[in-house]
């Protein structure tokens, strides 16, 4: 159920180059189960910025009350959300939108995890779940350059992980679609967030396979009521579906990307 609630800065740092994980703690975290969801916060009690910022749950730990979200700092908004030290209040609004299906994946079969930059920290909720579960987890990360690569441990806990950067400073050289090719990954389904050009090189990467991709994009209320996010549905001019109440995860060919 989602709610509006004033949580608690526990700990905030810097993790990679303008990368931030800030966790907070608080009663909305009991509502919070489905990893890909996203929660809308409002960096200030300030009248601007005015839009709060969409950012999806990295880590949800219900018995400590507390969760965790990655952000890159890049804007004003972000800029005084970096800002925020412990002890300190943010209003967050959530947890929206639909996640990633766990049950599309059973018991002993693999799933493949894709991240791409800023869209890889739900993705690392997800593996969680999943290892669980009992599902085989791989993951394929990709960033900019090594100076941006973050959580590289945190997923090899979980299973074997790849990183590929685009310059070559750290793991393969290039992107995560040439990871997948060298290796020859298998897999039974495939989850994957970040950049639209990766996702879509991703759904025409596996035409045959289960594929749900997760959207990153710029919203107003994050709740379905303004329009700001909608995506053109395959075959229609006139269809659409709002990335945040629709989405944010949508199944391969669902939407246009």
């Amino acid at each position: 159920m989602m709610k509006q609630e004033q949580m608690t800065v526990v700990r905030h740092k810097p993790i990679a180059k303008n990368i931030y994980e800030l966790t907070l703690s608080g009663h909305l975290v009991e509502e919070m189960n489905a990893p890909g969801q996203f929660v809308h916060v409002k960096v200030t009690s300030q009248a601007a910025p005015l839009l709060r910022r969409p950012l999806s749950l990295c880590r949800i730990d219900q018995n400590a009350r507390e969760c965790t979200l990655i952000y890159r700092k890049e804007g004003i908004g972000t800029t005084l959300l970096s800002e925020k030290r412990p002890g300190e209040t943010i209003d967050v609004l959530g947890p929206l939108g639909n996640g990633f299906p766990l049950d599309a994946v059973e018991k002993g079969q693999r799933a493949l995890l894709v991240g791409g930059g800023i869209g890889v920290p739900p993705l690392y909720e997800l593996a969680k779940q999943l290892v669980k579960k009992g599902v085989i987890v791989t993951s394929v990360l990709g960033f900019q350059t090594k100076e941006v690569v973050f959580y590289e441990r945190e997923f090899a806990e979980f299973g074997e992980t790849y990183i590929a950067t685009v310059d070559g400073s750290h793991g393969t050289k290039g992107f995560v679609t040439d990871v997948i090719h060298e290796r020859a990954i298998s897999f039974d389904v495939l989850y994957a967030c970040g950049p639209k050009p990766m996702l879509k090189a991703l759904e025409q990467m596996f035409p045959d396979k289960e594929v749900y991709l997760s959207l990153e994009e710029r919203m107003g209320c994050g709740i379905g009521a303004c329009f700001a996010c909608v995506c053109r549905v395959p075959g229609s001019e006139t269809a659409y579906k709002k990335v945040c109440s629709d989405g944010p995860v949508f199944k391969a060919g669902e939407v246009v990307l």
